[in-house]
């Protein structure tokens, strides 16, 4: 009995992935043996490398989502003692001040709209009114819009203040370039199964060594702890739990694949071309997206809903599913509005056919226009 083909995933992750990043997993590994040693030390040199850290920072892969990478940065790298200053335009923001509130890490907020980047003045000026802040938060690509926060000026005006910054780049790292020889940050974060097209399960972080040097001892859990994590590399190169073998072995195939695309440039160049085309199709529909062109990250586009009765979001996403793809199935903004990713094994051709599911899927529906 054949298999249906697998519908493409136009979320946020997991994604659509390639076919030699999947068949890596066929593969077993043993998870003290040598060549799996050799594969973890690879793969942590290649990922510092995509952001050229190599001269002042470590790579250290975590088991677990992104979250679990996250919360594991916070509990060990921050001061229980000092503030940190989370930056917040969306749900991802909003969880990571709340993990700070939950393992005993005060904690203030600078909240913005949705579809409104923080101000690097306004926040320095906050800096600068409050010394007790040590460090800064920010997420790079909020994926609860798609919006695209200002890294560099963030980074510019926290270092200039002598406070540390800590960026979630879930959603950015792989496919937006980062260089940190010339953008001050202390920890970047990311996961295996967003832009860099791995499989899930596998955080990971790339860390100031000058800064997890100095962490040892401050983190309130054993399994989470990245200087112990870090240690562990460093003394035998194993994991100190069980790894995710399986994961470890697509993530470095499908770094081969992200070097054959040309790097950073080169994912980043296809995902604009998949982001424009989504944008002017849907355009087409009437779709109306929620950010200013000039804000919009390539990731993901976060439509506002259309405002026809007949539109019924759970029907357009089975008819979606019906020809083939899977977006994301529900919301995270304040606003009524739906989202669709441009990341993953998705090609312009991939794209385009989108476009006219979508259009298929409203003539289902009997409606005319996706216009709010």
């Amino acid at each position: 009995m054949s298999k249906a083909p697998s519908p493409l995933l136009l979320t946020p992750g997991p994604l659509t992935t390639a076919l030699e990043t999947r068949a890596a997993m066929q593969r077993d590994y043993g998870s003290r043996d040598a060549a799996f040693i050799a594969l973890t030390r690879r793969v942590r040199e290649r990922v510092v490398a995509l952001a050229r850290g190599e001269a002042t920072h470590v790579g250290v892969p975590l088991q677990g989502s992104g979250t679990y990478a996250v919360e594991a940065t916070l509990g060990t790298l921050l001061d229980a003692t000092r503030k940190t200053l989370v930056l917040i335009n969306g749900a991802y923001g909003k969880r990571i001040e709340r993990i700070c509130r939950l393992i005993g890490r005060p904690c203030d907020s600078y909240e913005t709209a949705e579809s409104t980047p923080p101000d690097p003045a306004e926040l320095g000026q906050r800096l600068r009114a409050d010394p007790s802040i040590a460090d800064v938060v920010l997420v790079h690509c909020e994926t609860t819009s798609g919006i695209l926060n200002p890294l560099e000026a963030i980074a510019t005006t926290v270092a200039a203040e002598g406070r540390g910054l800590i960026v979630d780049a879930m959603s950015s790292f792989g496919a937006i370039p980062i260089d940190l020889r010339r953008t001050p940050i202390d920890a970047l974060i990311a996961s295996s199964n967003k832009c860099l097209e791995g499989v899930p399960g596998i955080g990971l972080v790339l860390v100031s060594r000058a800064r997890l040097e100095a962490s040892a001892g401050k983190c309130h859990s054993l399994s989470l702890d990245l200087h112990e994590q870090w240690r562990g590399f460093e003394a035998n190169g194993q994991w100190r739990f069980t790894p995710p073998t399986h994961g470890l072995a697509a993530l470095d195939a499908a770094l081969d694949g992200l070097d054959a695309e040309g790097g950073v440039a080169g994912r980043f160049a296809r995902y604009r071309e998949n982001c424009q085309i989504l944008l002017r199709g849907m355009a087409a529909l009437g779709a109306a997206p929620l950010l200013a062109e000039t804000l919009q990250a390539p990731i993901i586009v976060t439509f506002r809903m259309p405002a026809d009765p007949a539109f019924r979001f759970e029907r357009f996403y089975d008819e979606l599913g019906r020809r083939g793809f899977l977006i994301y199935p529900g919301k995270l903004t304040g606003v009524e509005s739906f989202r669709v990713g441009c990341i993953g094994q998705v090609r312009a051709a991939d794209m385009e056919g989108f476009v006219a599911a979508a259009r298929d899927a409203i003539t289902a529906m009997g409606i005319s226009s996706l216009a709010p």
